[in-house]
Formats: structure tokens, C-alpha cells, sequence
């Protein structure tokens, strides 16, 4: 199964990548929003793990172009992010996020594995 992480910070998207891989996940890292919508329709992975912050085109923008395009509007995007105004998180699910983790209030392995839920499930 493939994994997209469309994370910039390159010490998160590394740990993120170790960890799928580990886990048996082929993983493609994207670290800004043109990058992410390109290798999105080149890879066509299984689920996304998208921050919202990001160069060039942010992760809202990022999913409403995922969400509006008829290849990939099916594939699983999870939002993990540091922004957690109520209003953000109801955006991303309003625009069709899968779910939502706050980076400062769940530890990477447990994001993991609820992503690792998700991929399981969405199959």
C-alpha cells in the first residue's frame, strides 16, 4: 500500500516516512502543495497525510483540489497539523479530511497507527 506525507518540515516527514516503511508502507514525500498535487496524481497512493501548512499552496487548497478531482477525490486524507482552532479542523473535515490530529497533542506513533486505521479501514 502507498502512503503519500505531505509534510515541510524535513524532520517530521523523515520520521513519518521511517515509520510506514517499517510498517511495510511504500511512502512518497511531498513537502509543498504543487509538489503534493503532482505526485498525488503520479503515485495515486492509498491514503494522505497532509499538514496545512505548506509553501506554495496550503493543505486547504491542497484538499479541495484532491477532493475535486474525480481520480483522487476517494483516497483517505488524513490532516495532521498544528493549527487547532475549531474552525480550522471543521474546515479540513468540511472539505472532506478523513480526520484531523493536532501535532502538539498526539505523539507521532500514535498518529501512526490511527493512520494505519484509516488505511485499513478505507480497503
Amino acid at each position: 500500500m502507498k502512503i503519500l506525507v505531505i509534510e515541510d518540515e524535513e524532520v517530521l516527514s523523515k520520521v513519518l516516512q521511517e515509520k510506514f516503511e517499517k510498517s511495510g508502507y511504500d511512502v512518497a514525500v511531498a513537502n509543498d502543495g504543487d509538489a503534493a498535487l503532482t505526485l498525488a496524481k503520479d503515485t495515486n497512493p492509498d491514503a494522505i497525510v497532509l499538514d496545512l501548512l505548506l509553501p506554495k499552496r496550503n493543505g486547504f487548497e491542497v484538499l479541495e483540489s484532491l477532493k475535486s478531482d474525480q481520480m483522487l477525490k476517494m483516497i483517505p486524507v488524513v490532516v495532521v497539523s498544528n493549527l487547532g482552532e475549531d474552525s480550522d479542523i471543521k474546515r479540513a473535515l468540511s472539505l472532506g479530511a478523513a480526520d484531523y490530529y493536532v501535532k502538539s497533542e498526539h505523539p507521532i506513533n500514535e498518529i501512526v497507527e490511527k493512520i494505519k486505521n484509516v488505511l485499513i479501514h478505507s480497503k
